[in-house]
């Protein structure tokens, strides 16, 4: 087994996901890497589309009720920490990431001693490209602005589902990750604004997030209600509402 594990997490995303393991695979260390794919109760042949590649070494887990993309990830982490992992990576599964980054985020864990390397599409080297909306390119903006106003702490992409995280984070009883408020969005800036406030050893890496024409559905994310999902975990844990 290898040390990190990479976890897309998706649902319904059966022509885009393909061609994010296929990309995986083409990688140069994809044989250094373990993949396990969190199917989020997919009904468009996700599922098994995912299965066909089992014989490359494609895992996958299937949610048998939609969950949410939080839950999705706490069951990444949960596999990861039975299996002995040492690295998750998250990212998507609608083809928004380039696979090829990957080791941009574990290195600097297992080489330099980092605890979470967050993706950052507004560093130098990493670039937003192709149908972006323009309320998400205010709203990637907005975002890490508040974080790193609440954490004392600059961070330019605090939105960005790209990032790899050392799976001994979830030893310290400070990270909460079972409360189901956190199922939806709200897990990934929580376990960021955490990571920051703890003291934890954390920096951001450029990548690059390229999104596919409107058409062909660039997020699940509603504009109202999904961006208040990713917001409220900066209000209620720096009014102390939430833990």
């Amino acid at each position: 087994m290898n040390k990190a594990l990479v976890s897309p997490v998706a649902y319904n995303e059966n022509v885009k996901l393909r061609n994010v393991i296929e990309r995986f695979l083409k990688c140069p260390f994809a044989e250094k890497v373990d993949y396990l794919i969190v199917d989020d109760c997919s009904d468009d042949g996700t599922t098994e589309m995912i299965k066909s590649y089992a014989s490359r070494g494609v895992k996958t887990i299937r949610h048998e009720k939609r969950s949410g993309v939080g839950f999705a990830i706490k069951t990444a982490i949960k596999y990861a920490k039975e299996k002995g992992y040492e690295v998750l990576v998250i990212m998507a599964g609608n083809d928004k990431d380039n696979p090829e980054e990957i080791p941009r985020l574990i290195d600097p864990i297992l080489k330099d001693g980092f605890d979470f390397v967050q993706g950052s599409r507004y560093l130098s080297l990493g670039a937003s490209g192709g149908d972006m909306p323009l309320y998400r390119k205010v709203a990637t903006r907005l975002h890490p602005l508040l974080m790193s106003l609440i954490t004392a702490r600059r961070v330019t992409d605090s939105t960005n589902g790209f990032r790899a995280f050392r799976l001994s984070l979830f030893d310290d009883k400070d990270i909460n990750i079972g409360q189901e408020w956190l199922n939806k969005y709200e897990l990934e800036p929580y376990l960021l604004y955490k990571t920051i406030k703890l003291g934890y050893k954390f920096k951001e890496a450029p990548v690059t997030k390229f999104y596919p024409a409107k058409k062909l559905g660039y997020t699940k994310m509603k504009p109202i209600v999904g961006w208040w999902s990713i917001l409220r975990p900066l209000i209620y844990l720096g009014l102390g509402i939430k833990k």
